[in-house]
């Protein structure tokens, strides 16, 4: 399954939050296979500082966290995915379409434009604008 997930799924995922159990029992179930682009690991890298700035965790603890997520990019587990150029037009269009009814952020709206120009068949996140904006885009959600 071609997948898109974001940076809150890979954070679940990777790490233990309040979805992290619910982010492995839908990777099992359905193993898909993530794109993963630079933006994205950026992101993934960037979260995972922040939760040492608010401490949620050590930086022994983000370390462990990056260098797992790291693993799995060595081993194949992602589909490692340039960034589509027709994602910065297509998020400046998601925007106009969408961003005043639905609040969404500009990161939210670039990673939905990714997924959309990847052609991911499922868009995994627990973020919630990130959500409205896939479902109202008509990309098919987990969970």
């Amino acid at each position: 399954m071609n997948a898109y997930a974001d940076s809150s799924f890979l954070l679940s995922l990777y790490s233990v939050d309040a979805h992290s159990q619910s982010a492995a029992v839908l990777v099992r179930q359905h193993q898909p296979v993530f794109c993963l682009t630079l933006f994205l690991e950026a992101e993934f890298t960037n979260a995972v500082e922040l939760a040492v700035y608010i401490k949620r965790y050590t930086a022994r603890e983000a370390r462990a966290v990056r260098d797992y997520f790291r693993s799995h990019i060595r081993s194949g587990v992602f589909r490692i995915c340039d960034f589509p150029p027709d994602a910065y037009p297509l998020a400046r269009t998601l925007s106009s379409r969408h961003t005043a009814q639905l609040g969404t952020r500009t990161l939210d709206v670039l990673h939905v434009a990714c997924a959309l120009a990847v052609k991911a068949e499922v868009f995994f996140t627990f973020d919630q604008r990130q959500e409205r904006l896939a479902r109202a885009e008509g990309l098919r959600l987990l969970p």
